[in-house]
């Protein structure tokens, strides 16, 4: 089943299961309510659908605020679509390389052999800055995806698109069709690297396309990893991660970095903190490689050091 179909079956067991407890609170249709002390039980909010509902935002304006420098940021939890703190949260800015994460989860979709091989051609390396590969090598579709995912590679991610069933044009399209299905209202692709500016994206839908990616378990095993050894016809390679977080103390489900000049030092990850849900931690534009970690960090530490502040707080509609 498509993405599509699925977010559509997803809405559909919302509605049957709000149905369900009404039944189950207020009887068969026609039977009045049981109206003694045992039927004053606290109604539980509405499940909210992401794809189509705005978060709740927690009020945490008498919490001291994180320090954080970057043009936006974001903490989402992602189980119960609530915003915990953003700055400049919903305006739309340039991703860089965290478009990679999109690449992977539309090439994804038809479900490919991974064991297929590629032949990188002159027009994927072409001003493609980060790489690791060459023109005439041939590298498997499952080392270009933990290429492009680990160690942010351009060549890789146009290698992808390019021999995906719609070719790099509709591949480009079917990454728009993919952020329109989750959602993703204030999201545009133009490549697959991200090498293009006109990839963008705010801090909330991106908290979003992070945690919907560390769902699939083969994105979020790639993006866990600290570094992936693979093979081409000519050579034998070892990556790194460009994600530093991986080489800490913080439980992390999955990242991705991002840099060109007009994004700035980006990055988008999960992380598991005690007491918590998984949170998506969103910084872009950093002033530094290293600023976008520290400011990751520091959002952690906010979280964890008002934990129970944050169980306290009342929620709201996001502006």
């Amino acid at each position: 089943m498509s993405l599509i179909g699925r977010l559509v079956s997803a809405h559909r067991i919302v509605l049957l299961a709000g149905v369900a407890a009404f039944v189950l609170c207020f009887g068969a249709v026609g039977q009045a309510p049981h109206a003694g002390p045992a039927a004053a039980v606290p109604a539980s909010p509405p499940a909210l659908d992401p794809t189509i509902d705005p978060p709740r935002r927690l009020d945490v304006t008498d919490l001291r605020q994180p320090r954080i420098r970057a043009r936006a940021a974001m903490i989402y939890n992602p189980t119960t679509h609530e915003i915990l703190w953003e700055s400049n949260g919903f305006e739309q800015r340039s991703i860089a390389s965290i478009t990679k994460v999109m690449t992977a989860l539309v090439f994804l979709e038809p479900r490919p052999d991974l064991d297929g091989d590629v032949v990188i051609s002159r027009r994927d390396v072409r001003r493609a800055s980060t790489t690791y590969l060459r023109r005439g090598e041939v590298v498997s579709l499952y080392n270009l995806l933990h290429l492009a995912l680990v160690a942010s590679d351009n060549v890789a991610a146009r290698a992808l698109a390019r021999v995906s069933p719609w070719g790099t044009a509709g591949f480009v399209e079917q990454m728009n069709a993919m952020a329109a299905a989750l959602g993703l209202r204030d999201t545009s692709f133009t490549d697959p690297s991200g090498l293009d500016s006109g990839n963008v994206s705010t801090a909330y839908d991106i908290s979003r396309l992070i945690a919907h990616a560390t769902k699939r378990p083969v994105v979020s095993s790639i993006m866990r990893k600290q570094a992936h050894r693979l093979r081409t016809s000519r050579r034998r390679l070892t990556v790194r991660n460009t994600n530093r977080l991986l080489r800490g103390r913080l439980a992390v489900h999955g990242g991705k970095t991002g840099y060109i000049d007009a994004s700035g030092y980006c990055l988008a990850t999960v992380v598991k903190l005690p007491d918590h849900d998984p949170l998506s931690l969103v910084v872009l534009g950093a002033g530094s490689g290293e600023r976008r970690f520290s400011e990751v960090r520091r959002l952690a530490t906010w979280v964890s050091r008002n934990g129970a502040a944050l169980a306290a707080s009342g929620v709201g509609p996001a502006d």
